[in-house]
């Protein structure tokens, strides 16, 4: 997001760290918070306190941004439990309107999805008679009418989960009108509970684990053969295919298999269509560290290429035009992104970092922490400078001083176009001198004047780390690729609000 709004007052607050910041508009701190969050604790907010957080946001924001705001952290920033807590949380403000509707029905793109905004919708609404759901807003329940249309038996089949809130529950309550009589058909089924059980990975490999087998040579074969019936049926979807690296590895497939796998990865279109979020290819990575394959290098190329294919639309950034690009390694940065991932917001600073730095001809890279260091890594191996980097973390320390990136530029007497910091933003000074990161950029402005600054917001706390009155500072917030599509709107001169705003609901 480009947090560039001239202002004639600009509240000073203190970050988690006691430092000197800024309050952001409601609006640019609605949108920070939901594109960091997957509703986890982080260093300095716990998961409830978020929630909290960004609902006491909603309530000060103009309906249709929080709407095209749902909409866009779905389809753009793909993320899934957030845009459900938006538009219910939204439900509440709109009447007379079908905003909401038309807000649910962009906003569900899964059919488990249906069942989890009405799960929302209990739990916000402190639901806690027997009829939870009595009395659900009309708004909700037109928006999910049309989402029952959107899906297939295979799909209703695959999410037909044994939760508090069923597939049935929702039809029950929601009373969707089926579009013909083949859907009639699934949605009888969903009632009877007959729905024929989807072929996926999931069920092919529980019914063969309940088989018995003369002994583990047999066993393993036959789980060998489910592998590559699973990989060539073209069945075996994108996120299960990166899930399963390690298994599909260890199962010992056949070259023809694990050259479809890697083929399959490295799909310019499949990555696309994957809508992966980027540390999903990091995940993977790592979970292969430990495996015993003569492939294992093979299928790790290819997920460096799904990775470089990510940033190919990045723009701005040749030979004439010099960056330094800090990523923040400092204890608060320790934390998982969500509740299951070993993926930490240190890890998405890194990976971020090195996908920009794969699109820079004239680039600085480094990490900042107590100190900062200048780190040179190579272009194309972006996976591999992660886990490289990730080693070193301890060489600068644990503190957030981002102001020795300037400094460092100061003292060189330096001059670059574009500095870009990926942290958490919770800037201070550890060191005991007076130097904030504010003062340091004035200053810095003044050896390099053209220079612009980027900060990459990962953690959404709702602070800035220096008043932002002139078009040379940029704030953008997020964790998935299309924060880089923010990137290049600055360069058009757009702003992330300006996208949203351009939303079509």
């Amino acid at each position: 997001m480009k947090f560039n709004f001239l202002r004639k007052e600009n509240k000073v607050v203190l970050n988690y760290e006691g430092e000197k910041s800024y309050l952001m508009t409601p609006a640019e701190e609605l949108y920070s918070a939901v594109v960091t969050t997957g509703l986890s604790d982080i260093a300095y907010e716990k998961g409830n306190v978020r929630l909290e957080r960004i609902r006491c946001l909603i309530r000060k924001n103009d309906p249709e941004f929080i709407a095209k705001l749902a909409v866009y952290a779905r389809r753009d920033m793909y993320l899934r439990s957030v845009p459900l807590v938006l538009v219910t949380e939204l439900a509440g403000r709109t009447t007379g309107t079908d905003l909401v509707s038309r807000t649910v029905n962009a906003v569900v793109q899964r059919a488990d999805e249906i069942t989890e905004l009405l799960a929302y919708y209990q739990l916000a609404n402190e639901r806690t008679e027997v009829k939870k759901l009595n009395k659900l807003s009309k708004q909700i329940q037109k928006g999910l009418k049309h989402s029952f249309n959107k899906f297939d038996e295979y799909q209703f089949a695959k999410y037909n989960r044994k939760a508090e809130i069923t597939l049935k529950d929702a039809l029950f309550l929601v009373h969707p009108k089926a579009k013909d009589e083949n859907q009639q058909a699934i949605f009888n089924k969903i009632v009877n509970g007959t729905l024929e059980s989807p072929y996926t990975w999931e069920v092919e490999l529980s019914r063969l684990g309940q088989q018995k087998f003369a002994d583990d040579t047999d066993r393993k074969q036959a789980f060998k053969n489910k592998w590559e019936e699973l990989i060539f049926s073209n069945k075996l979807g994108y996120m299960a295919t990166l899930r399963n690296l390690k298994n599909i590895l260890q199962a010992g497939v056949s070259s023809g298999a694990i050259n479809k796998v890697c083929h399959y990865l490295s799909d310019e279109r499949a990555v696309s269509n994957s809508k992966q979020l980027p540390f999903r290819f990091l995940a993977a990575y790592r979970e292969l560290r430990n495996v015993d394959s003569p492939y294992l290098s093979s299928v790790w190329d290819a997920l460096e290429n799904a990775v470089i294919l990510s940033a190919e639309n990045i723009k701005g950034f040749g030979f004439d035009t010099s960056v330094v690009i800090a990523a923040d390694v400092s204890g608060s940065m320790q934390k998982p992104v969500s509740r299951k991932s070993k993926v930490l917001l240190y890890d998405i600073g890194l990976l971020m970092s090195m996908i920009l730095q794969s699109r820079c001809k004239n680039v600085v890279t480094g990490i900042f922490g107590d100190q900062w260091k200048r780190i040179t890594m190579p272009q194309k191996s972006i996976l591999q400078n992660v886990d490289a980097f990730y080693k070193r973390e301890g060489e600068v320390g644990y503190s957030t001083n981002g102001y020795l990136v300037l400094e460092d530029l100061i003292s060189r007497n330096e001059k670059t176009d574009k500095v870009m910091l990926f942290t958490d933003a919770q800037m201070w000074n550890s060191s005991g001198t007076k130097n904030s990161f504010e003062d340091s950029w004035r200053r810095y402005k003044t050896i390099a004047p053209e220079a612009k600054l980027y900060i990459f917001d990962l953690a959404g706390y709702g602070r800035q780390p220096l008043e932002i009155l002139k078009s040379d500072v940029y704030l953008i917030a997020g964790w998935s690729d299309k924060m880089f599509d923010v990137l290049n709107a600055l360069e058009d001169k757009k702003s992330a609000v300006e996208i949203i705003q351009k939303i079509v609901l």
